[in-house]
């Protein structure tokens, strides 16, 4: 099992900044890609950016140039810092982790999710 702990949300006006952090415990070693998904009342929860223990980041369009996702692999930390915000981001943003798994029997992924943080962006 792995275990996720957000924090850093709040409420911020259009155009201000804020920062995103989750620490994983427990089973880190499994963990591949990390990121963060955020989801409106009723709605899906969309991916926001993933990044791999590799470095490789994937970030969804409408946050392209605004969001910046890191990561710490020795701290088993990932950060989304989030410029430029918008009202439209606003949202509970949930961390992620993707653990692997391999036995004999062949290999599986599990995800794992923090609690969820919220942010509220003030037009």
């Amino acid at each position: 099992q792995v275990q996720l702990v957000e924090s850093g949300g709040g409420l911020v006006q259009a155009g201000g900044s804020l920062r995103l952090s989750c620490a994983a415990s427990g089973r880190t070693f499994s963990i591949n890609a990390m990121g963060w998904y955020r989801q409106a009342p009723g709605k899906q929860r969309d991916l926001v950016a993933t990044i791999t223990i590799g470095g490789r980041t994937n970030y969804a369009d409408s946050v392209k140039g605004r969001f910046t996702i890191s990561r710490d692999n020795a701290k088993n930390t990932v950060v989304l810092q989030m410029d430029s915000l918008k009202p439209e981001d606003t949202d509970v943003y949930y961390c992620n982790a993707v653990g692997n798994y391999c036995s004999g029997y062949g290999c599986y992924e599990e995800d794992y999710w923090g609690q969820g943080t919220q942010v509220t962006v003030s037009s």
